[in-house]
């Protein structure tokens, strides 16, 4: 039944009478509105993050109100209302919660995801998050059409007339950023490895980290595995700061020319920038690298493993949209099982083990 007002101050009652058409239009265009403004909720979040609510949050020993939260941002108090409508889409989405205080009071509070966006937190997300929907990755997607009736190698290139890897290289405060992102991104996965996959990297002397950026990934592991001489290896202009340490080497080159020798050659999230072409001459400047099967050698790679019939639905969409991320940056893309496996053969690998530990990614280990 639907209330509607009658005018002279009373309710009358009406049933809703729409026919099962009706019923699957209404349906139907509650979809499309849901995906056509999903983006208000990502950046509801992003200025969540750059007011720092979730740190205030965090400050306070219990929940905290939307007067206190107002005072704390430093805003008008006329902008409390406006505060109360951004954490009300916020909290129905997940990212905060809301406790009662006392009986006609409640405050705000964190949730699982709010605290890995705490910028105080060693493994926090805000970083990648600020990045990803930054409008140099966004504005590719609005030359999406333009590129598939063009020439352009990617949607980057129709809308910015460069690959996005010059675009960094001219543009250094994005640099920075990315890789920032990519930081917090590789301080995150390092927490899961350290605790869950350690197995994996026990009984080995020396290890590489193929395009491992600012070190961020290298030096987690030369510290949490002390038996491991770590080297990071890139391009000269990204390690051109970068000093080594004990058991850390920083390596300058190019990943399609050759790889440090190593008993571990790590790719954490670089075969997805790639094509099947690219990645087939990256994998073969591995395996010349990596000792003889008896030595016990191999590759590890930490990417997604794409499976659309298994998993939370909320997962394989976001697989799904990192590969159209994928395909808007870069000539690479997200991969199944198969495809992973095509790569594998054809850079003349053997065997290799997938194992699901890294949520939406997964540990490839290739042996030769």
């Amino acid at each position: 039944m639907i209330g509607t007002s009658t005018g002279k101050g009373k309710f009358a009652y009406m049933e809703n009478t729409n026919g099962d058409g009706t019923n699957e239009l209404l349906e139907a265009q509650a979809h499309i509105w849901n995906h056509t403004f999903n983006y208000i909720t990502s950046m509801s979040l992003k200025c969540a993050v750059q007011l720092g609510i979730p740190d205030i949050i965090s400050t306070h020993d219990k929940p905290l109100t939307l007067s206190e939260l107002t005072k704390a941002l430093s805003i008008p108090e006329v902008k409390a209302a406006h505060i109360f409508r951004l954490m009300r889409i916020l909290v129905h989405t997940g990212f905060f919660g809301v406790q009662k205080i006392h009986e006609d009071q409640e405050g705000y509070v964190l949730t699982p995801s709010s605290k890995l966006l705490l910028k105080t937190r060693e493994t926090n997300l805000s970083s990648f998050l600020l990045m990803m929907i930054d409008p140099v990755f966004v504005t590719p997607f609005h030359f999406m059409s333009a590129w598939f009736q063009g020439k352009e190698s990617t949607p980057f290139v129709a809308a910015f007339g460069m690959e996005v890897w010059d675009y960094f290289g001219q543009h250094l405060d994005t640099n920075k950023f990315f890789h920032a992102a990519m930081a917090s991104d590789t301080e995150f996965v390092m927490s899961v490895v350290v605790k869950d996959c350690k197995s994996m990297f026990e009984g080995f002397r020396s290890l590489v980290d193929v395009g491992g950026g600012t070190g961020t990934m290298a030096k987690a592991m030369s510290k949490a595995f002390p038996h491991l001489r770590c080297t990071n290896f890139d391009r000269p202009h990204v390690i051109s700061n970068m000093q080594g340490s004990k058991n850390l080497d920083i390596v300058e080159g190019d990943m399609f020319e050759s790889v440090p020798s190593a008993d571990i050659i790590l790719l954490k999230w670089i075969m997805h920038d790639w094509s099947d072409e690219e990645c087939v001459k990256i994998l073969k400047r591995c395996r010349e690298a990596i000792p003889s099967k008896d030595k016990q050698g191999k590759v590890v790679i930490i990417d997604i493993v794409m499976d659309d019939k298994k998993g939370k639905q909320e997962s394989i969409e976001t697989q799904l949209c990192f590969d159209m991320l994928m395909m808007s940056l870069v000539t690479g893309k997200e991969r199944t099982v198969i495809e992973w496996e095509k790569l594998f053969l054809e850079s003349g690998f053997r065997s290799y083990k997938i194992t699901h530990c890294l949520g939406l990614r997964s540990i490839i280990e290739v042996f030769p």
